[in-house]
């Protein structure tokens, strides 16, 4: 078994921890009083500082230090949370990352220009935000004066297993000044049922000192999860001390009066037991997660394939037979293989959220950049997709929302002529569409300039001037490599870089791309991409002697190629659907297939996006379920094809790419109409 390595433990949890931060981050740029979000980001900071500084991350633990400081002040309402400073908390973040991640290629100056930064704007923002927020006396989170806090404490049981110290956070506590504590063992059982790591003691601790509410949560810091806590104002009439002379049994007797106001929340014997339970269930909520490293859940995945391929074979060899037997068992581990690959693509399954997530820095920081305010809006976070899916996808989605900001947001001035609202908008959103996600980037901008596209289209020579092209074919130069209509070049665009890789990308991944416009109102880009890469249900089918298989969600129908259909096609290879012209491909043909055509021939009626495209076949032999296997890069130009599976008989059959298939049979359909046309 492999040792957990514990830097790499404190890297995934750091990674956590900098993503909680950006989030809050993000969301205190658009409301900066929310204290929540101010005390989220403090937590993220001081549990990585902490940790770095346990794990030997000594320059993440000093780099924090001083980050933390400039919260802890905004914490206190010393200074605001203005966009000055979420800026370069930002950029901070970015830092904390890189030397976690890979500490040797970081630059000192680096931090020292940013902890400069936040520091000039600590001094510059200070004295007035103390003028503003200046603590009055009956404020709670203020310096308690004489009388000082009652704090009332009770700790999982569980802390003890997950190495903290209980007595280490009381001595943190005697710190802040005259601490008088009285232990409750109401909890605790008989010997003969104690459990010696379990934690029952809870703890009443009078804090006779000036220090703040903040101080006292300060100290909890890294357990806030683990402890149930009570901080009260002390009332010096309420409570008489205990004699130095006591004995420390008298001491853990002696019973603490409670003010008239309240009732006392941890100190009740009779709810110990209540609570021990409500803590130990709270553990096992918490243990219900296992972090479990990508690389597993891919081995998982190919184990699963193979035995997909290896029921295939044995279910295969029960159907030759006549034992009922064996067939009964095929059928049975047909079941449990369908059931088992479910369950494994289902744990490989990520929503959408974690991906949209990232985004919202990036427009963030676009935003700020090009002088373009937006609204980043996200629809369908839970919609659900293959882990590697969602690591593919997360550079295309990347080009788009960036096109979408540079190119078709437009600038503050020109939106204040229109009707549309200073602010523009992004929307990201997902959704299932049979067995496809949809996913779709959508903006309010100006929309696309089909003219100027086509004009640009013209002077690189794509197009001869004056040639009949619809609105669709003329943005489909949009994914022509180096095809830019920016008239200059930025560090955004400009360079005919971007779309051409978004639209190799998308097809790499079986999914197709659509693009939609109005003039004026903006623009709409769509991805239409398959649940997974890894295994999906197919159609095979048989054309001359080789074995083919059609992915099942792009089929549509199967109808069968009759002799009076074909007759009235009359070698235009068009099919009437029900009064619709469909056009068809004989794969006999495409794939030079030797032998006579099938009497009795089938078409299967394909379909992507909002066009259909028929597929001439000898044979359907049924479902199957499909183990992809990719290509080698011999057969990189091969784009009819996107992959490969072994059959049950050990024999290998191409996967169609229908998506090539159907522009494969638009451009054969236009062939055959331009005669006619004539």
């Amino acid at each position: 078994m492999m040792a957990l390595d514990p830097a790499e433990t404190f890297r995934q949890e750091a990674s956590d921890l900098l993503d909680s931060l950006e989030a809050a981050l993000l969301d205190l740029g658009q409301t900066p009083q929310d204290g929540g979000l101010i005390d989220a980001a403090f937590r993220a900071l001081h549990t990585i500082k902490g940790s770095g500084a346990m794990f030997g991350f000594d320059r993440v633990a000093a780099f924090t230090h001083d980050f933390e400081t400039a919260f802890d002040l905004i914490r206190k309402g010393k200074i605001a949370a203005g966009c000055d400073i979420i800026t370069i908390s930002l950029a901070a973040k970015d830092y904390i990352r890189t030397l976690i991640d890979d500490p040797d290629a970081t630059d000192p100056i680096i931090g020292e220009a940013i902890v400069q930064e936040l520091q000039g704007l600590i001094a510059g923002g200070a004295g007035a935000s103390q003028a503003i927020c200046a603590p009055s006396a009956t404020n709670e989170a203020a310096t308690a004066g004489a009388d000082g806090w009652l704090v009332e404490i009770a700790f999982e049981p569980d802390i003890l297993r997950n190495g903290s110290n209980p007595l280490v956070l009381l001595d943190d506590l005697r710190a802040l000044g005259s601490c008088q504590v009285t232990a409750h063992l109401g909890a605790v059982p008989e010997l003969e049922a104690l459990d010696p790591e379990a934690c029952l003691i809870s703890w009443t601790i009078e804090i006779r000192a000036g220090c703040s509410r903040e101080d006292i949560e300060d100290v909890f810091m890294f357990v806030r999860d683990e402890i149930k806590l009570a901080i009260m104002p002390l009332e010096p009439a309420a409570y008489e001390p205990v004699p130095p002379s006591a004995t420390q049994a008298e001491v853990l007797a002696e019973a603490v009066v409670p003010a008239p106001v309240r009732e006392p929340t941890l100190a009740s014997p009779e709810h110990a037991g209540a609570e021990k339970a409500e803590y130990v269930r709270r553990a096992e909520d918490r243990a219900s997660t296992v972090r479990v490293q990508a690389e597993r859940l891919d081995e998982l995945m190919d184990r699963v394939g193979e035995l997909v391929i290896a029921q295939a074979r044995l279910s295969q060899l029960a159907n030759s037979g006549s034992d009922l037997a064996i067939k009964s068992i095929a059928e049975e581990i047909e079941r449990l293989a369908s059931g088992l690959r479910d369950s494994t693509m289902g744990v490989r399954m990520v929503p959408m959220g974690s991906l949209f997530g990232r985004f919202r820095r990036l427009v963030h920081d676009l935003s700020r950049d090009l002088g373009k305010p937006v609204d980043f809006v996200t629809a369908g976070e839970d919609t659900e997709l293959d882990k590697t899916m969602i690591e593919r996808l997360a550079d295309p989605l990347v080009h788009l929302i960036r096109n979408a900001i540079d190119h078709g947001i437009e600038a503050p001035v020109a939106r204040a002529g229109t009707v549309k609202p200073e602010t523009g908008r992004i929307e990201l959103a997902a959704r299932y569409v049979g067995a496809q996600v949809l996913v779709t980037v959508r903006d309010d901008g100006a929309g696309l300039d089909t003219a100027r596209i086509r004009s640009k289209a013209e002077e690189q020579g794509l197009v001869a001037p004056g040639a009949p092209l619809s609105e669709h074919e003329i943005h489909q130069f949009l994914f022509h490599p180096g095809f830019s209509t920016a008239r200059t070049i930025s560090a955004l665009s400009g360079r005919g870089v971007g779309m051409d890789v978004v639209k190799r990308t998308i097809e790499a991944m079986r999914g197709t791309i659509d693009l939609a416009t109005v003039p004026g109102h903006g623009s709409t880009v769509t991805l239409r991409l398959p649940l997974t890469l890894a295994i999906i249900e197919g159609l095979l089918i048989r054309v001359g002697e080789g074995r083919y298989i059609i992915p099942l969600s792009a089929v549509e129908e199967c109808v069968e190629l009759t002799a009076a259909e074909e007759a009235r096609a009359r070698g235009r290879s068009f099919l009437n659907v029900r009064g619709d012209l469909v056009p068809f491909l004989r794969l006999r043909d495409l794939f030079d297939a030797e032998g006579e055509a099938d009497p009795h021939q089938k078409i299967i009626i394909t379909t992507t996006g909002d066009t259909r495209v028929g597929l001439v076949v000898d044979q359907i032999i049924g479902s199957h379920q499909t183990v992809i296997k990719s290509l080698s890069k011999l057969h990189a130009d091969v784009t009819m094809f996107s992959g490969a599976t072994i059959l049950g008989d050990g024999t290998a059959a191409l996967i169609l790419d229908v998506a090539q298939l159907v522009s494969l049979g638009q451009n054969r359909s236009e062939h055959d109409k331009t005669p006619e046309a004539a």
